[in-house]
Parts: C-alpha cells; structure tokens; sequence
C-alpha cells in the first residue's frame, strides 16, 4: 500500500531539494545569504531564489555556492541524490517515462 501511494506522488523537482539542501547548510553554519552570496559571487536575492527553488540554477551557480558553503558540487550533489534515494520511482514508472521520452 506504501509503494502504492508513493507511486502516486509527484517526485521532488532538483531544483527544490538543492535549494533545500543548499539553505540547511548555511543554517548550520550560521550565516547570512548575504555572507555567502558574496562569497559565491551572486546577489542574496539569487541566492534566495535558488533556496526556495523558483530558480533553475547552472551547474556552475550551484558548484559556487557549493564551494561558500565549504562543499564540493560532488559532495552536495551527493547529499541531494541520497535523500531522493527513499523517493526513487518504481521501475514500472521508470519504464514509462522511457516510453513517452521514444
């Protein structure tokens, strides 16, 4: 039942669990977003953008921001893709994206 009503959930945008991921940390180093957007070299308005998800961020804007948070793209790109890992769609689901992407 469990599987059943996960299967009925939308997944989690990426853009949304990197924000996520992106403003804990900076929670749990006590900054500001103007701290780290100035480190990262974007505007604390971006930067809130890219946390709440209503900004699709290049690789490069993430891997700044990554790296002012004290973290690797690798490393934060891990952390998002575990916490997807209990959300991962069901192989039947998997199969029938393939089919309309054909």
């Amino acid at each position: 039942m469990a599987d059943d009503a996960r299967a009925a959930e939308p997944e989690p945008l990426w853009r949304h669990l990197v924000g996520d991921r992106m403003r804990t940390l900076r929670h749990e180093r006590g900054e500001t977003l103007g701290e780290v957007a100035r480190r990262a070299g974007v505007s604390p308005q971006y930067l809130s953008e890219m946390e709440r998800g209503s900004k699709d961020p290049s690789s490069e804007m993430i891997a700044a921001v990554a790296g002012a948070l004290g973290w690797s793209l690798l490393d934060l790109t891990r952390s998002v893709a575990e916490q997807l890992a209990p959300v991962a769609p069901a192989p039947a689901r998997v199969q029938a994206a393939f089919a309309l992407a054909a």
